[in-house]
């Protein structure tokens, strides 16, 4: 089997097909069965050239640089004509005038700019057949809808593929959750969800016909030490995030061919909080204050968010058009401070949204879990916790652990690459996330459940086979973006599409099309059980998360649609279930 000359990760010249003019790209993978090269230019453009079609940086250069030295050898000696109206006459250059021209003419020779090429990024059956009889393969990094096109200057003194303004950011058109009006509504409505759930949660009868009518009193949902501890949770893990350990690793490459650097380090960081718990544990802290103050410290993470998704698009107004996220830039302010202008907002080398996406929400989760189970011990007058309260407790930081320690992995997720950072994930992340997904611990203080050793060990092996298919299939689906020649999952079959891009048939992606969402939602179950059957609360994290997978199954669907075209409509016939095996 022919070895590959150039590596993954590595900076080289290629050659823009139908030209003589290379340009610096940078090598994502290697076909062997093509021997194709897949590379990325500096405005995001893919391509897949061959080996032939590719040369090292220190190959061009010399040959640059010997270019230069032959035109500048070249002596214009023959007699030009002047400036005077006779045509006949001919004058003889002074020394300085012929340096002039030499140089003139030597800035012509390096200097040559051709007019702007307009590359359309869509496909036509024809553009498909000619790539599969071994054409080169153009896309772009992110599919932007049918008819967006990309202008590209090229020079060839550089030898460098850059855009003759930075590129325009493209409207979003196709809006989400219902529009203007949809967004507006779910912006009260999801606090007032949340905070009804955790009323009901606290109470002895969690039924919703027990619902107060009235508000709870204005002391019971704020307290300004309290809104002291969160902003202090927010600077400890800021602080922890900064720390100079782990890795340092590129993100997915930005419509503008920058890749930003991330510090992965959560695991770390959630060592750290576990000591930094332990000891506050040793030092007799009351842990079980936070139960006691539940509604004020969802209050506090509110505000917070308000506040922070103010700042984002404020913030974002300033952002460049290459800066702006895909799916946020609609121009009705309304929709754009829900779903986020900006992509990957900044403050020097600290990225808010990285942050807010796992440390102070999910740690938060963790933290809350477990003061509950101290809470329900002081409740219950209990010697030791509940095993139902034992195995919410075990399972959700089972599944902790694993996003930490996997955290790399979230660079490739749509939060991070598509999706801006404004209300609805600033929401997500420090309000919804630790006070909804905690539910279950939270009901269990004032619900006891108790468990027989059978329902232990099928809960136990419930989430066990959920936690499998859901690790099992993010893995896959990682590595195989990643290097589809990888041993791992070099065996699975695959269907070709017209991007260049395969999609896999075989194994758990043969199963259902998203086997990692069928994971999760098994883990789901597997949380909710635990809390027994009678009140239908603990279950709104189950009921949550069905909802949100169904509905971005269908964005899924449709962009995958669009992108993929009939290699999509193959790909269904085989594998025909979405997420549910013989139902859906």
């Amino acid at each position: 089997m022919p070895t590959a000359r150039f590596q993954i990760g590595d900076t080289v010249m290629g050659r823009w097909p139908g030209s003589n003019l290379y340009y610096e790209v940078k090598v994502l993978s290697y076909d062997n069965k093509t021997r194709l090269y897949t590379v990325i230019y500096k405005d995001g453009t893919e391509l897949e050239l061959k080996e032939s079609d590719i040369t090292s940086l220190t190959v061009f250069k010399q040959g640059v640089a010997r270019s230069r030295s032959r035109s500048r050898s070249r002596s214009p000696g023959r007699p030009r004509r002047s400036r005077s109206r006779s045509p006949a006459r001919t004058s003889r250059r002074s020394s300085s005038r012929t340096t002039d021209v030499r140089k003139e003419k030597l800035k012509e020779v390096l200097e040559v700019r051709l007019t702007p090429v307009v590359i359309r990024l869509e496909k036509t059956e024809t553009e498909s057949e000619n790539q599969a009889g071994g054409r080169y393969n153009l896309r772009h990094r992110k599919d932007q809808g049918d008819g967006k096109t990309v202008e590209l200057e090229q020079k060839t003194e550089t030898g460098v593929l850059s855009q003759t303004k930075p590129p325009a950011a493209i409207k979003t058109t196709d809006l989400e959750f219902g529009g203007r009006v949809g967004v507006f509504f779910l912006m009260f409505l999801l606090p007032v969800t949340v905070l009804a759930l955790l009323i009901l949660c606290g109470q002895k009868d969690a039924s919703l016909q027990s619902f107060p009518l009235e508000l709870p009193a204005l002391q019971s949902l704020w307290d300004w030490q309290v809104f002291g501890i969160v902003l202090l949770w927010l600077l400890f893990q800021a602080v922890f995030s900064l720390l100079p350990v782990g890795k340092l690793v590129e993100g997915m490459p930005l419509k503008n061919g920058k890749t930003l650097k991330y510090r992965i380090n959560g695991f770390y960081a959630l060592l750290l909080t576990a000591v930094a718990v332990g000891v506050a544990v040793y030092q007799e802290v009351d842990l079980s204050y936070i139960h006691a103050h539940f509604l004020q410290f969802y209050t506090s993470a509110l505000l917070i968010v308000t506040l922070l998704s103010v700042y984002l698009f404020v913030r974002s107004r300033w952002a460049s058009e290459d800066e702006l996220a895909p799916g946020g830039n609609s121009g009705y302010i309304i929709y754009d401070f829900f779903m986020g202008r900006e992509l990957n907002p900044r403050i020097k080398n600290f990225d808010i949204k990285f942050f807010c996406e796992m440390r102070p929400g999910l740690m938060g989760w963790v933290l809350i879990n477990f003061a509950m189970l101290q809470a329900e011990m002081k409740h219950q007058n209990l010697e030791n916790p509940s095993p139902a309260m034992l195995l919410v407790n075990i399972f959700q930081l089972l599944w902790v652990v694993d996003g930490f320690w996997h955290e790399e992995k979230l660079l490739t997720m749509m939060d991070i690459v598509y999706d801006g950072f404004g209300f609805m994930l600033t929401f997500g992340d420090l309000a919804f996330v630790p006070f909804t997904f905690t539910c279950q611990a939270y009901y269990l203080v004032s619900h006891p459940n108790e468990l027989s050793l059978f329902w232990i060990i099928t809960l136990i092996t419930m989430n066990g086979v959920g936690y499998y298919i859901f690790r099992k299939a993010n893995s896959q689906k990682f590595t195989f973006r990643k290097n589809p020649s990888d041993p791992a999952v070099s065996h699975l079959k695959t269907i070709p599409t017209a991007t260049g891009k395969s999609l896999i048939v075989s194994g758990l992606w043969g199963w259902v099309r998203h086997p990692n969402y069928l994971g999760d939602i098994i883990m789901g179950l597997a949380w909710s059980l635990p809390c027994g059957f009678n009140h239908l609360i603990p279950y709104f994290y189950l009921i949550y998360l069905i909802t949100l997978l169904v509905h971005r199954n269908a964005r899924d669907e449709r962009q995958c649609r669009k992108k993929y075209g009939s290699a999509w409509e193959e790909y269904c016939k085989a594998v025909p279930y979405r997420i549910f095996p013989g139902i859906y």
